[in-house]
């Protein structure tokens, strides 16, 4: 008897197991801070490297604007299809005082800008038919090796880190997810991946319409969404909030945050196309660094938002996830030595270091292995791999 009333007073969570739940470790408003900070200082990087402005990007800039239109247009069609026929419509069917053909095309504009996210959408599936991309992005990465370097002129070289761009440019690419080297089997997995979320998406948006259990349906998907990501205080914070926030805020906030995180998932698959990580060491290696990825990934989706000029600001927020990896990975080793070095990434290792520094000191190098370089074949010069001259221009990859 009086063990079955010690356990029935004994509570579900101890004290530990209740701050466990509550922490906030990857998704702290620091790192978020930071990451929206990377977006402006890569950014800014990235347009400083004159490569960037040589004739051939000039064409893909030109390139980028028109593509930008042509999305326009795609996205209009169908709003401009309704309106053409609810103006014929309106010859047969008095709408002088109906409200509900503004209400239909209103709806249909927003459930393709933020619930299909159709601008983003197609913009990501550029990746899949030129390679102007990745090439920005090694060629970024280079950029910053020399900037790096530059600006540690004069300063101990065993105490800097080695360069990232002489090795990776020596990895075959291949997809980041499937690693094939297939472009159809890419493709299907990206439409597969937008599909499903896609479906996902409009499957919530039509049950939040459900009369008395609709109010608690975004709000219930936001909960479940933050609690594995921000854990339960943040997760119990937007729950809470959503439901007093009307619809449309809600579902803008929702679907902003996973289009950032589908919006890195791109971003990064230059990077990932290369150091071949298995799925469930991939998942840990974006879970250790959530807070400043959305942080990096939201700050770069509100500009894709620009009309018109969102797939020219693509290509730079490409160019400036460069920057990005090398502040939260370790330089890639040769292929022929990059055994287990997926599985010693899956640990963001100079974390702590990172998100401590100074706001204005991010060129300080803060890796825990900054003083163990060795030399490599593939660099000349010193003996940490730095490159006596800056390296050459990306080249290899080939169009699709």
């Amino acid at each position: 008897m009086a063990q079955r009333r010690s356990q029935a007073q004994r509570p579900l969570l101890t004290q530990e197991q209740l701050k466990k739940k509550l922490e906030v470790t990857n998704f702290d408003p620091n790192a978020i801070l930071r990451g929206a900070q990377l977006t402006v200082v890569g950014a800014l990087r990235a347009l400083q490297n004159p490569a960037l402005f040589t004739s051939e990007h000039y064409k893909q800039a030109a390139l980028a604007v028109a593509i930008g239109i042509a999305i326009r247009i795609a996205i209009s069609i169908p709003i401009v299809g309704i309106k053409i026929s609810l103006w014929f419509l309106s010859f047969i069917f008095n709408f002088e005082h109906a409200t509900w053909d503004d209400k239909v095309v209103n709806g249909l504009d927003f459930i393709q800008n933020y619930v299909l996210q159709v601008p983003l959408f197609l913009m990501t599936l550029m990746r899949y038919v030129t390679p102007t991309l990745d090439n920005m992005f090694m060629d970024s990465l280079a950029w910053v090796d020399k900037t790096y370097y530059a600006k540690h002129e004069g300063q101990d070289p065993n105490n800097l880190r080695e360069a990232y761009y002489p090795n990776l440019r020596n990895y075959p690419t291949r997809d980041g997810s499937t690693h094939s080297k297939s472009t159809a089997e890419a493709i299907t997995m990206f439409l597969m991946r937008f599909g499903k979320k896609a479906g996902i998406s409009l499957a919530v948006f039509a049950l939040s319409y459900v009369p008395y259990v609709g109010r608690l349906v975004l709000p219930a998907a936001s909960f479940y969404t933050f609690k594995s990501v921000a854990g339960w205080g943040p997760a119990g914070i937007v729950f809470g909030t959503g439901i007093f926030l009307p619809r449309r805020y809600l579902i803008i906030f929702l679907q902003s945050y996973f289009a950032s995180r589908s919006l890195m998932r791109e971003l990064l698959e230059p990077y990932f196309s290369r150091i071949r990580f298995t799925k469930e060491q991939k998942k840990h290696w974006f879970h250790d660094r959530e807070g400043l990825l959305f942080g990096f990934g939201v700050g770069f989706y509100i500009f894709l938002r620009i009309p018109l000029l969102g797939v020219l600001i693509y290509g730079i927020a490409e160019a400036s996830t460069a920057y990005l990896i090398t502040k939260i990975s370790d330089p890639p080793p040769k292929p022929a030595e990059s055994e287990g070095f997926p599985a010693s990434q899956q640990e963001w290792r100079n974390k702590h270091e990172f998100l401590s520094m100074s706001l204005f000191n991010l060129d300080t190098d803060s890796s825990p292995n900054a003083a163990q370089v060795t030399q490599t074949p593939s660099t000349q010069g010193t003996s940490t791999g730095i490159p006596d001259e800056p390296p050459p221009p990306y080249t290899e990859m080939r169009p699709r």
